[in-house]
């Protein structure tokens, strides 16, 4: 395995790897999981009864295909796909209902749903073309897609707002990506669909973004075009992928559905095609550099360049902790600034700051820290600094905020949110290279401070 590889995942370890960082935690999985499950039996039984009809449900998309990928940014949501069946024999002209109708049907039903108090639903939206949405705090969302269903010829058809009914099977496609590859293979490449999925979410515009399903596709075919005997690791995979989806693209921007050649998933239009094949040589590119890196470090700093706060440093690694507490610092870059950290409790500034030079004790939630370079004048002339913020812990997880990038300039502030051990990472380049870096680790422990009570009035004659 090589050394950046272990940045990417590490099977069986606790350790930050890239994978970790970008897949929701277990808890986020089994509060999803209740949810979409008491959805499905609220519209099964309300369902039934406004159409007359038998209703099944399929779980479908990334949750269903296990590529789903936490929120890219603060506000963003987790997306669940459930799909409602309603059941005749025959074709979808053959029933009671247009497909306006059914879709009505379930506008009405989350809307109900959501008129209940004790299910912590924050909104129905106006209905899309193909689905419903209803969302839920904190931070998911359920579209609900809606079909006929004849089970005799196991064949579905999906209601749309405007276009009638349109051939669409969400369970053929399932059934492709699970047979596609074994199951030891499967899971490189469902990593590989989470890294461009976050990727994408990260670097693309979300107007010119490509689907999931796009991404799916087309990270399938370049998988099944690997010698997996020789590109082993998940960085060598992601590298060679991009370079392979970039070829097809430029070769032939059409992607047909692997279960209806009929249908082209590929509903970008031709400018963000361009500007998509474009980035993914970007991404080759950045993989290439990363690869011929003179050590860990710097092909950590490289891949940032794709995943920002996402992508670990060694130091968030087991066996990166242990190199570097050998070495005692990161030599192998010729500038190492001081910085001055300074932490003031936010609500209560009659406390004396806490100020530590390169550390700083721990410190309580709410307290605004700022980072200065001691000695900017002692930087290389020319150089650009890029100042990141990588939280840790399971309360930055459930709030989806693994950290973003915080500034440029000589001196940043930032605020303690989530209790864990948290890191502010300061890098310089000189002519688009590494060649400087300094972490600082913030732990924050316990609660806020709380504001100091105002002296009491004297009462006297």
């Amino acid at each position: 395995m090589s050394q950046p590889a272990k940045l990417f995942y590490q099977a069986g370890s606790e350790s930050e790897t890239l994978h970790r960082r970008i897949t929701p935690t277990p808890d986020q999985f089994t509060a999803q999981k209740d949810r979409w499950n008491d959805v499905a039996e609220f519209l099964v039984k309300r369902l039934s009864e406004d159409s007359g009809y038998a209703i099944r449900t399929w779980l479908q998309g990334s949750y269903k295909f296990r590529t789903q990928i936490r929120p890219s940014r603060g506000g963003a949501e987790f997306d669940i796909d459930l799909g409602i069946y309603f059941e005749w024999n025959g074709g979808p002209e053959d029933g009671n209902h247009t497909p306006e109708e059914l879709k009505g049907f379930v506008q009405n039903a989350l809307v109900d749903y959501q008129g209940e108090e004790d299910n912590e639903a924050t909104g129905v939206a106006a209905p899309k073309e193909r689905c419903c949405r209803i969302a839920f705090a904190p931070d998911f969302h359920i579209d609900v897609p809606c079909y006929h269903l004849d089970s005799g010829r196991d064949a579905r058809s999906l209601a749309t707002e405007t276009k009638g009914w349109e051939v669409s099977d969400p369970k053929q496609i399932y059934v492709w990506f699970k047979n596609c590859q074994d199951d030891e293979r499967r899971k490189k490449l469902r990593r590989l669909i989470r890294y461009l999925k976050m990727w994408a979410a990260l670097r693309i515009a979300e107007t010119e973004r490509p689907s999931s399903i796009l991404l799916t596709v087309l990270a399938a075919e370049a998988f099944n075009s690997l010698d997996l005997d020789v590109v082993v690791d998940d960085d060598d995979i992601l590298e060679q992928a991009a370079t392979l989806i970039a070829d097809r693209l430029d070769d032939d921007p059409t992607v047909p559905n692997p279960v209806n050649s009929h249908e082209d998933v590929n509903r970008l239009e031709v400018g963000a095609v361009v500007k998509l094949v474009a980035k993914l040589r970007d991404l080759a590119s950045i993989g290439e550099r990363a690869r011929l890196a003179a050590d860990i470090s710097a092909a950590a700093e490289i891949w940032s360049e794709a995943f920002d706060q996402f992508f670990p440093m060694p130091e968030d690694t087991e066996e990166g902790t242990q190199v570097l507490a050998k070495c005692q610092g990161i030599a192998v870059y010729a500038y190492t600034p001081d910085i001055i950290v300074t932490a003031t409790p936010r609500d209560n500034r009659d406390v004396r700051p806490i100020q530590g030079l390169n550390e700083i004790r721990p410190v309580p939630k709410d307290c605004d820290i700022n980072f200065t370079i001691a000695r900017p004048d002692l930087l290389p002339a020319g150089c650009t600094l890029k100042w990141t913020v990588r939280n840790h812990g399971l309360e930055a997880a459930m709030e989806n905020d693994m950290g973003h990038v915080a500034g440029t300039g000589v001196s940043v502030e930032r605020h303690t949110a989530y209790n864990g051990d948290h890191a502010m990472d300061l890098t310089i380049f000189l002519g688009g290279r590494p060649v400087g870096r300094r972490r600082i680790t913030v732990k924050v422990r316990g609660p806020a401070i709380p504001p100091r009570n105002p002296p009491k009035r004297i009462y006297g004659r």
